[in-house]
């Protein structure tokens, strides 16, 4: 008889768990429905605010809803200027899902403006070895995620970046090994993530 209370206890605090568990779940999913309604109707800051409150509970969001929805956080971000938040959440983006071109091109352009600060303060000071050396981190940082945006979306203006920034940093054997790279990414590219 005691044993069929303890059983009959712990199923009905396992179901209420799990309803519990549920019921997060579900509002979580429905915040981030709103989200991307906000997102459509370019309601940005709304948008940035309902997803500022999800991330706390992002884990509750199926997987591909929670790549969506970093990848749609990010881009209202990287349009709202606010660089650093954008590269965190395109680069979990690109983690669950490295073949995703538009994120890696997303992020190569963010990267880029970072090295383009530095090249203007590198030729501003010549001999800074510290300033070259910062430069050429930021460069190695940006040219991935750009090559793979320019093997999977080819674009002329794209490629003389890559070009140029191996040329700045005195890659040539990178440079020279460009197509051949290009053409090895071109093989798995995304354009369109999956919720």
């Amino acid at each position: 008889m005691m044993f069929k209370r303890i059983f009959l206890l712990v199923i009905t605090l396992f179901i209420t768990a799990f309803a519990f568990a549920q019921t997060k779940a579900d509002t979580v999913y429905g915040k981030y429905a709103d989200f991307n309604l906000l997102r459509l109707d370019g309601k940005t800051p709304d948008a940035i605010k309902l997803g500022e409150i999800i991330l706390p509970d992002v884990n509750e969001l199926p997987v591909n809803s929670r790549i969506s929805f970093y990848n749609g956080l990010a881009k209202l971000y990287e349009d709202d200027d606010e660089s650093k938040e954008a590269i965190l959440l395109y680069e979990k983006v690109v983690a669950a899902q490295p073949d995703f071109y538009v994120a890696h091109r997303a992020l190569g352009y963010l990267f880029l403006k970072h090295t383009d600060e530095l090249y203007d303060k590198m030729q501003a000071n010549p001999g800074d070895t510290v300033m070259i050396l910062q430069y050429k981190a930021a460069v190695q940082k940006a040219l991935p995620h750009l090559e793979k945006a320019q093997a999977c979306d080819p674009s002329d203006e794209t490629l003389e970046i890559i070009k140029r920034l191996y040329t700045n940093i005195h890659d040539y054997a990178g440079l020279q090994s460009l197509n051949g790279r290009l053409a090895g990414m071109a093989k798995n590219c995304i354009d369109i993530l999956k919720d």
